[in-house]
This record gives C-alpha cells, sequence and structure tokens, in this order.
C-alpha cells in the first residue's frame, strides 16, 4: 500500500457530518435576528484534509431568469469540489509514489502539474541548493535544442531562475509571469526566446520545503497570456509540496547509489592487461543497492593469462567489501597456482569458509595460454577454467556460437570442502569469449533457460562487421538482451561482462 500523505486522505464521516453542520449553520443564519453580526452566525468552513476553505471553489454560472439556490445548496457544491480536489490529489500522488527514479519522477511532476495549472508545456530543474548534484534539466513538450534556447535566457530573467538563485533560507514563493509580451521590463533574449518556442506566459514552482531544503524549481508555460487561478495555484502548491518530498528521497538514493558505484570501481581494476595474442573489453553496469560482481584480468608468466568472474551475496557495503577481499586473494592465489584452476577455487573457497562464514559466493577462474605465448609453440590457443556455482562461458565466432559445458558444482561457502573437476577448450582464432555475472541473466525478467537462450542468440546476432572488437561485441550482446539497453545500469542488479578476444 502506497504511504499517501496525511494532507490527502479525506475522513468522508467528517465530511457528511460538516455538510450536516453547514445545513444548520445556513438555517440558523437565515433566522438570524437583526442586527445580529454576520461573523456570528455566519459558518466557519473547516479546513478539510489540506483543501483550505479560503480558496474559492470554481463559479457556477447560471441564467438570468435561475432562482436563488436552496439553503445549504453552495456549501454542499463547495463540499463536493474539495472531494473533487482530494481526489485529484490523491491519484496524482499516487501515479509520483510509483515513480522509482529522479527522471522518471520529475516527467510525471511535469505532467500532473500542467494539468492541475491547465498549461501544455514544462521543464523541471533539478539543482539541490547544497550542490552536491546530481542536477539537471527534464522538459514536457520540450525538446532538448528548447531546452538549451530557454537556458540561453540569463537566469535573473526568468522566474525559475529568480527562484534558484534567491538563496538558499526559507521557501521561495511560486512566480508567475502572466504576460511576458507586455512586461516592459522583460530581457530581450528572453523575449526572442519565447517568441521563437511560441509561449506567452510562465508560471514557476519552487521545489523546496522546510525539511528538504531547495531541490530546484518547475515552470510551465502558457501559448496565450495567462495565469493559474488561486484554486490552481492552492492544489498545484499540495501537490509539489509532496512531490518535492518525494524527490527528497530518491535524490538521497540516486546520491547513495552514485558513491557505491565510485567504490565498485575503485576494488576493480582501473585498466585491462595487454598480452599478445588476445584483446580484452569489460563492462560493468551498477545497480541502485551496489551488489558484489567483479570481474578481474592479470598477466601471469610465460605469458599466460588469468581472466576471473564472480557475484558475492548480499548487496550495500558489506558486499562491496567482501568483493574486495575475494579479488585481492584470488589474484594471489591465481599468481600462486594459476597453472590449477581447481586449486586456484578451492583455496579461495578455504578462506571464504573460514573468514566470513555467513557469505557465499560464486566464481569462475580461467588460465589462458595464447596462441602467441613462448611455450605454445604454434599449438593455438588454451584455455584451462574452473567455475563454482557460476554461469557458463559463452564462445562467440565465425561458425561457431556456443556455451562452454562446465560441471556443475556448489558456490563457495556452501559446502563443507569445494572442488570441482576443470574443464579445458581451445578457441579458434577470432573467437572471443564471453564471461558474465548470472545478474546479466537476471536483469532480463525471464526463468533461467529463457534468458539463457536469450543470451545466446543476442550473441549469434552481433553483425560480423564488428566482431574483431570485443568491447564492440559486449556491448552489442547487453544492449540485445537487457530490456532497456546498456541504460539500465541504474535499475535492477550489477552486471558484470569480460570479453577475450583470441588472435
Amino acid at each position: 500500500m502506497l504511504d499517501i500523505p496525511l494532507c490527502l486522505r479525506v475522513d468522508v464521516d467528517a465530511v457528511i457530518a460538516a455538510q450536516i453542520d453547514m445545513g444548520v449553520c445556513d438555517a440558523i443564519e437565515q433566522n438570524a435576528p437583526a442586527g445580529r453580526p454576520a461573523a456570528m452566525s455566519a459558518p466557519h468552513l473547516p479546513k478539510v484534509a489540506g483543501i483550505n476553505s479560503a480558496v474559492p471553489a470554481p463559479a457556477h454560472t447560471a441564467g438570468p431568469l435561475a432562482p436563488d439556490p436552496a439553503p445549504g445548496a453552495v456549501i454542499q457544491d463547495r463540499l463536493a469540489s474539495w472531494v473533487s480536489d482530494l481526489t485529484t490529489l490523491h491519484e496524482l500522488t499516487e501515479r509520483l509514489a510509483r515513480t522509482g527514479t529522479l527522471d522518471s519522477a520529475l516527467d510525471e511532476l511535469l505532467r500532473a502539474g500542467a494539468a492541475l495549472v491547465g498549461a501544455r508545456r514544462g521543464m523541471a530543474v533539478l539543482e539541490p541548493a547544497d550542490g552536491r548534484g546530481p542536477a539537471g534539466t527534464v522538459g514536457l513538450g520540450l525538446a532538448r535544442a528548447d531546452l538549451g534556447h530557454i537556458e540561453t535566457v540569463p537566469r535573473s530573467a526568468t522566474g525559475y531562475g529568480r527562484i534558484l538563485d534567491g538563496g538558499t533560507g526559507g521557501v521561495p514563493s511560486p512566480v508567475a509571469q502572466a504576460d511576458l509580451f507586455h512586461e516592459e521590463a522583460l530581457d530581450p533574449r528572453h523575449r526572442e526566446v519565447a517568441a521563437r518556442l511560441g509561449y506567452a506566459a510562465s508560471y514557476a514552482l519552487p521545489l523546496a520545503t522546510e525539511e528538504a531544503g531547495r531541490l530546484g524549481v518547475a515552470v510551465w508555460f502558457y501559448d496565450e497570456p495567462a495565469e493559474p487561478v488561486d484554486r490552481q495555484r492552492h492544489l498545484v502548491g499540495l501537490y509539489g509540496r509532496y512531490a518535492t518530498e518525494h524527490l527528497a528521497r530518491l535524490l538521497e538514493l540516486e546520491r547513495a547509489r552514485r558513491q557505491m558505484a565510485v567504490i565498485a570501481d575503485e576494488l576493480l581494476p582501473s585498466r585491462l592487461p595487454r598480452i599478445p595474442g588476445v584483446r580484452l573489453a569489460a563492462r560493468h553496469l551498477t545497480g541502485p543497492r551496489g551488489g558484489g560482481e567483479w570481474y578481474d584480468a592479470l598477466p601471469l608468466p610465460e605469458g599466460a593469462l588469468g581472466l576471473a568472474v564472480g557475484s558475492v551475496s548480499g548487496s550495500g557495503p558489506s558486499a562491496l567489501a567482501a568483493m574486495g577481499r575475494l579479488r585481492a586473494s584470488l589474484r594471489a592465489y591465481a599468481v600462486m597456482e594459476g597453472e590449477d584452476p581447481v586449486a586456484v577455487l578451492s583455496d579461495l573457497e578455504l578462506l571464504l569458509r573460514l573468514t566470513e562464514p555467513a557469505r557465499s559466493a560464486t566464481a569462475l577462474f580461467a588460465y589462458c595460454e595464447p596462441a602467441a605465448a613462448p611455450h605454445a609453440e604454434g599449438t593455438g590457443s588454451k584455455i584451462v577454467l574452473a567455475g563454482a556455482g557460476h554461469t557458463p562461458p559463452l564462445i562467440v565466432g565465425q561458425h561457431r556460437t556456443e556455451f562452454v559445458e562446465t560441471s556443475l558444482s556448489a558456490p563457495l561457502g556452501m559446502l563443507a570442502c569445494w572442488e570441482a573437476p576443470s574443464v579445458e577448450f581451445s578457441p579458434a582464432p577470432g573467437e572471443t569469449v564471453l564471461l558474465y555475472t548470472d545478474g546479466l541473466l537476471r536483469r532480463t525478467g525471464d526463468p533461467m533457460d529463457r534468458a539463457f537462450t536469450r543470451l545466446h542468440t543476442a550473441a549469434a546476432s552481433v553483425p560480423k562487421a564488428v566482431r574483431h572488437d570485443p568491447g564492440a561485441v559486449a556491448d552489442h550482446v547487453l544492449r540485445t538482451v537487457l530490456p532497456g539497453g546498456l541504460d539500465a545500469g541504474a535499475d535492477g542488479e550489477d552486471v558484470v561482462m569480460l570479453a577475450a578476444r583470441f588472435e
């Protein structure tokens, strides 16, 4: 159940009781003795669920011969108007609460605000007053070029600029520019841009509360001279306060996600090694919670290469820390006994079981001897690998696209003693071996067997023109497999892909 703010919850019994009280008060007022002050006999309209009774309801027009409304009819119409407003705000805030990213929340804010103030186009500027970011601009009915034109206007000449640059103390007031072309002091550049884009008025609403501070501003543009009436301002102000609190929560989540992404990137290789006979590329898409997916590539003696991918259970800072320790340990074991991948993972499993008994991890380590290595002697490239509960590698070449058949084994930390046989295979010249984490499969939302089929289909569809570039191969597979393509890294689980093309 969504958490709808208190100001948008309606007590139906209270509204009915208020209707009855209003009717009684009207009757009393009709029979009030002469000379009695109107303030003593007039009904006092309550503030129902955040809707200010001082703001008039929409006027009802009547013909010249229409009779006077019956006692209490005006009050009942006003109460009906309040309930309608509450229903509208309830629906709009529910839709806003379902957004999970800053961009989607700003889009929803602009659409809802445009409906409330009667505008067609708008712009939201996210610019937190604390300067910690993130910052950006989103448009409604405006192309990126249109937003660029608006940003060329001096900020001090615009309503939204006055809000953003008006200092950090208190909550700024909305700024309405009802008729831009009749403002004598209007900046010439502002007049030029307004004429180019075809708007004649604007209404800027600060996205700010006492608790959240100033996060930015939303501004809506009218095609003709206009401004919202008092009731529209009141409703969009209520909605704006709730939207600001929602944006503040998403802002903190985004900041935490970015910090986790920075930490994860620092724990992963800063660059990939250059090994004769092999071209490497890596892709790492981080999710909002910061998972423990990792990869590694390290040069080994005699021109050999060690490739590894893995995933630590859990998420957040603890998973990142465990991932860093696991990766560092695997590098040490690979240097000492990399020719035997089973021994490397066995040592890693023992370390994990002794130091972090409550955690498990999947891992895959491959010992690669490229054809260009000194001891290869023209026999071609050779790979020996072992996996612990990890997804099988995928070979992509001109004549085949297939998964490497690895032996089934449990993840590290799941059994008292881990051991599984290694697998040896030889990639042909020009073939690319893809190592990846299971986050790629889970991100598809499909059952595991269908996710594997989807991955195989994506790899088989790599254009021949880009198969010489392992980075282009990885990008094509990710764009094809992930529902949101490469831009989906901010939503869902972490994804790691390591591509190695053998000459």
